[in-house]
């Protein structure tokens, strides 16, 4: 089928696509309920469109709906025609977008602290002209940030759900942070159910890390003493730095150098890990710029030399009373 350039001149995008979601669904009614008119405004489309073509597009009876064979030779042709230029201004989207445009992203507090800088100092050095938007949220308002569509990716922990899709970027062991008066060990590692007999400093609870460690507890038949509780993990390492309780924090989150008066210890019995992932909807797709710093955030969120943080921990000693 061919059509003088005095009969597509009158074309457009949208009689096509109304064309087609009528092809689609074998209904006036149904199309024009996609497109937000009436069935009356629709069927008038297309009794046009058939007068331009001189044609008829649909064989219409009063229980269905179905194509012509020239109606099924346009809806070929306009299905290519759009998948063309849909390509064609995506490809003039991504190019402009990756030149100038924005990211927005929220992250936990935890990785935004230990991780985020050097991601975003990299990708700045490479995109200089692309303006990025940074939340820091507990994992609640992440993912309500995410859900919204307030951000184009979050970075968090790994929940279970089905409305989100998860990367993951790093495993992150739970430490806890005791003060020395406290220890009456010399390992590095310490069980839950003797972290449990200590009073706790612990992240509020909106944080996935805080319904992590009150869900384990529950599973094991144990209970702990909430001395304290913050936003953020820097105000635990001073809380317990003053001996008012052993600090539960990620391994990103501890400090490069440990206080005297303090020492990091692995929970075991069991081990408490938590998963960091991207944090996209179902579905969803990210635009250039977001999708460059998406790779930099896999290749510097993790960190395989964890700071060097266990080589230069102080010895531990024999419990003295320092708090």
């Amino acid at each position: 089928m061919q059509f003088n350039p005095a009969t597509t001149a009158n074309l457009n995008l949208k009689l096509l696509q109304t064309f087609l979601l009528i092809a689609e669904h074998n209904s006036f009614r149904a199309a024009a309920e996609k497109v937000f008119r009436s069935q009356s405004a629709v069927s008038a489309q297309i009794r046009h469109l058939e007068e331009q073509l001189g044609i008829p597009l649909f064989h219409r009876t009063t229980r269905r709906v179905h194509l012509t064979s020239e109606g099924l030779q346009l809806a070929e042709c306009a299905k290519r025609a759009l998948l063309e230029v849909e390509s064609g201004l995506r490809l003039i989207r991504e190019s402009a977008d990756i030149r100038r445009g924005r990211v927005s992203l929220s992250c936990s507090p935890t990785i935004a602290e230990a991780r985020l800088a050097r991601v975003l100092a990299a990708f700045e050095k490479e995109h200089p002209g692309i303006e990025i938007a940074v939340r820091e949220l507990t994992s609640e308002a992440l993912f309500e940030s995410v859900r919204r569509r307030e951000v184009d990716f979050g970075i968090g922990p790994v929940v279970e759900t089905t409305e989100f899709q998860f990367e993951p970027l790093l495993e992150d062991a739970l430490y806890a942070l005791v003060p020395r008066c406290l220890l009456t060990t010399t390992r590095d590692t310490i069980s839950l159910a003797t972290l449990t007999n200590m009073p706790l400093l612990v992240l509020s609870a909106a944080t996935a890390l805080r319904r992590m460690l009150e869900a384990t507890t529950r599973e094991r038949n144990l209970s702990f003493t909430t001395r304290y509780e913050f936003a953020q993990a820097q105000t635990l390492i001073s809380m317990a730095d003053a001996g008012l309780g052993a600090a539960i924090l990620p391994r990103v989150a501890l400090p490069l150098r440990t206080s005297p008066k303090t020492h990091a210890l692995r929970i075991v019995n069991p081990p408490l890990i938590r998963q960091v992932a991207l944090i996209t909807l179902k579905g969803q797709s990210l635009s250039p710029a977001s999708a460059r710093l998406v790779q930099l955030l896999r290749q510097l969120i993790p960190d395989p030399l964890e700071r060097g943080r266990l080589a230069r921990r102080p010895k531990l000693k024999r419990a003295k009373k320092l708090c």
